[in-house]
């Protein structure tokens, strides 16, 4: 009976946490593909301005186009203009726009007095400084242009370089070593840095980039962001706190420390913010051969690339908001039959193109939505989110009674004749009409009796509803029990990984992982059963378990230990590199484990083993881990990485391939036990899309874009953070 009462007590308390993090308004990024124009079919793309109005200019080989309404076509709308070719354009500093052709400028501004005649193929650069001085430069040098005449300026440049860059402060040319202003007619030496590629005057200091960083040409300047990711830079745009540059590898942004919107919009509480922020692959545009960035007053930043214009926008939103989001995007095209799936895109990235498909753990991830929607009925009390969450628990019943082995869940399940993954592990069901897949793993026992946890907790309000989940818990645990400690399928034989037996668990080293997770994941099992049914077998075998077989000493094995002893089992080498799906299944594992621990005295040793784990894990900053520690009883955690993450993670969940290896801002680590490739912590957006069994510090990834995911793992971090306590309910203005 003692055990009982401290049983039904615990789950209600979740220790005394810190006041939660407000769920205060962020900026949201996302990317905004542009339609091009049919008739913009093979142009090349040269170069990018925005209006005073922020709407996008583009240079093409076919002549001069805007982006009208999500879509770029070619300019027609002043009839004097349609069907030219300009050389080059400009936007003056108040947002006029210059257009350069081979015989003189103009700009339809200010009634359209702003024009000049020109001498044919003498200048192929335009430049408008304040008062809308007009500097032109060529072939043959610089000039001033003053409608019909123009001037040389006569700078005696060294090189045959030709830059410009203007804004209200002036005019600056270079030759690739000297920097001059030019102001009212007069040209000053501004000075000299060998080697300069790229000119920039928009900010409050005169930067050039000389394939070595960002470099300022006064003496005086402010120290400038050196650590870039591109060392060879085609121009450089200033942006309240930064610089935007265009490479042929990407954009990205280079913080100078000061306010700004861009240097990390997923910055949460006290997580740093990186000096970087890189965009580049099909999650952010077209392609990563980059021409120009423009960010506009709204803080949307348009990036031009050989093929395509694109941007990346910033909309106001909090954390529940973007998980209502994500609770449509599911709900809308990730479940079949009640479990949660990905989608397969045979043209990459065509949403349309998907189709919802089996894989090897749907049953297992599937837990994650319910849980999330579990999680956020306790917190709301909205009736849709316990309809959700029970209905994939209807799906993971189906998959204990879609065959006759009693307590066996199926890995996943699909109409007859339409399977995908590994077609050979599939069972023909008694109704013909569909088939299941066996080998099930401990995966999906601990995934499932985590789902059932959460769910018995945080909506069964009633007796029938805490029947089912007691009658599916029940024929798990009865199931193994009865098998031995094992998980057995169909042939009669244990399934390679549902082992729980101390012959198989103590055989390994205690470096070996596996005997500390699998200790956790059947102690948690057989207590919650106990708790759920009564039945006193299931307390007496998790008893025998922790004190005759070394059970409770496995479970709190240092994890400072591991290393890379290789154990040898049917075939599978174990232990020989760390394997990250085992942090996400211990984190499940631990959760029931404390929560339904028997007695006050092994809840303090599991919650003890739990921060020993998240210790190794924290430098992740991943919501779950954060978060399932908390609700362990962990006091010390880390709720600002983890809303760091939250913010952070993309709207888009499409594999596109992610490439980081060439970056020179980061820190690359040599091969290691845990395989981690650097050392830094990119924010999400710059990582490649992967669930949390798939370490985060991975340089480069993705099957480009054949593979949609339904993001439920930020919904259950969003919702458990909320459960918890880490997370406060939504903070408009």
């Amino acid at each position: 009976m003692t055990f009982r009462i401290w049983l039904a007590v615990l789950p209600l308390s979740l220790g005394l946490l810190a006041s939660p993090l407000p769920d205060t308004v962020f900026p949201q990024e996302w990317a905004v593909r542009i339609n091009m124009a049919p008739e913009l079919a093979g142009a090349e793309f040269k170069k990018l301005c925005l209006s005073g109005d922020d709407v996008p200019y583009v240079l093409t080989s076919k002549g001069v186009a805007r982006e009208y309404n999500g879509g770029l076509a070619l300019d027609k709308s002043f009839r004097p203009l349609a069907g030219k070719v300009a050389t080059d354009i400009t936007a003056s500093p108040d947002g006029a726009v210059y257009y350069l052709y081979p015989d003189g400028w103009l700009s339809n501004d200010d009634a359209g007095i702003h024009q000049g005649r020109l001498p044919a193929g003498q200048f192929d650069q335009i430049a408008v400084g304040p008062s809308n001085q007009v500097v032109l430069a060529g072939p043959s040098g610089f000039a001033l242009a003053q409608n019909d005449a123009w001037t040389r300026i006569d700078l005696n440049p060294k090189g045959s370089l030709r830059l410009m860059s203007a804004s209200s402060r002036g005019v600056w040319l270079s030759d690739g070593s000297t920097v001059w202003k030019v102001m009212g007619g007069e040209a000053t030496v501004v000075g000299s840095i060998p080697g300069i590629q790229v000119l920039d005057g928009t900010g409050p200091e005169v930067v050039v980039s000389n394939g070595e960083g960002i470099l300022a040409v006064s003496n005086n300047a402010p120290a400038l962001p050196q650590k870039l990711p591109i060392k060879s830079i085609r121009s450089l745009v200033h942006a309240p706190g930064g610089w935007w540059a265009a490479t042929g590898k990407g954009a990205f942004f280079a913080w100078d420390g000061t306010p700004s919107r861009w240097a990390n919009p997923s910055a949460g509480g006290t997580a740093p913010a990186p000096s970087i922020r890189y965009f580049a692959g099909r999650r952010w545009m077209a392609d990563d051969d980059v021409v120009g960035v423009a960010p506009d007053s709204t803080g949307t930043v348009w990036v031009l690339t050989r093929t395509a214009l694109q941007a990346v926008r910033y909309s106001n939103s909090t954390l529940a908001e973007k998980a209502a989001w994500f609770e449509r995007k599911v709900r809308s095209r990730h479940i079949r039959f009640g479990l949660t799936a990905e989608r397969r895109l045979p043209t990459a990235g065509d949403i349309a193109s998907g189709e919802m498909i089996d894989t090897d753990n749907d049953g297992g991830w599937s837990c994650y939505w319910l849980a999330s929607q579990a999680f956020r009925y306790a917190v709301t009390h909205d009736p849709q989110a316990k309809t959700w969450a029970w209905e994939t628990f209807g799906a993971l019943e189906r998959l204990q009674m879609i065959h006759t082995n009693t307590g066996f869940p199926a890995r996943t399940m699909e109409r007859t004749g339409f399977k995908v993954s590994d077609t050979d592990r599939w069972n023909v069901a008694p109704d013909d009409r569909w088939e299941w897949k066996g080998t099930t793993s401990s995966d999906e026992i601990a995934s499932h009796l985590f789902a059932y946890a959460v769910l018995w907790e945080c909506a069964a309000d009633s007796e029938p509803e805490r029947d089912r989940i007691r009658n599916v818990v029940n024929r798990i645990a009865t199931h193994i029990l009865d098998h031995g400690l094992y998980l057995v399928d169909v042939d009669g034989k244990p399934t390679l990984w549902g082992r729980w037996h101390p012959e198989y668990l103590n055989a390994f080293p205690p470096a070996v992982f596996d005997r500390r997770l699998n200790s956790a994941e059947i102690i948690g099992l057989l207590q919650f059963a106990y708790q759920v049914t009564g039945s006193e077998r299931f307390r007496e075998k998790a008893v025998e378990l922790l004190e005759k077989e070394g059970y409770r000493k496995n479970i709190s094995l240092p994890m400072g230990k591991l290393d890379v002893s290789v154990v040898i089992h049917q075939g599978v080498e174990l232990g020989d590199s760390w394997n990250h799906s085992d942090d996400e299944l211990a984190f499940i594992a631990y959760w029931v484990l404390c929560r339904y621990a028997l007695t006050p005295e092994l809840k303090t040793e599991f919650v003890a083993a739990v921060n020993d784990h998240w210790q190794l894990e924290r430098n992740e900053r991943y919501p779950f881990w954060n978060f399932a520690a908390a609700g362990c009883g962990l006091k010390e955690y880390d709720p600002e990485g983890a809303l760091w993450t939250l913010r952070g993670f993309p709207l888009d969940t499409i594999s596109w391939r992610v490439e980081n290896s060439h970056r020179l801002d980061l820190t690359h680590l040599p091969k290691n036990f845990r395989e981690q490739e650097m050392a830094e912590l990119l924010p999400p957006g710059e990582r490649q899309y992967v669930r949390c069994n798939t370490q985060p510090f991975i340089l480069d990834g993705g099957d480009g874009g054949h593979t949609e995911f339904a993001g439920d793992e930020f919904l259950l971090g969003y919702w458990m953070g909320r459960f918890v306590g880490a997370i406060g309910g939504p903070v408009r203005p």
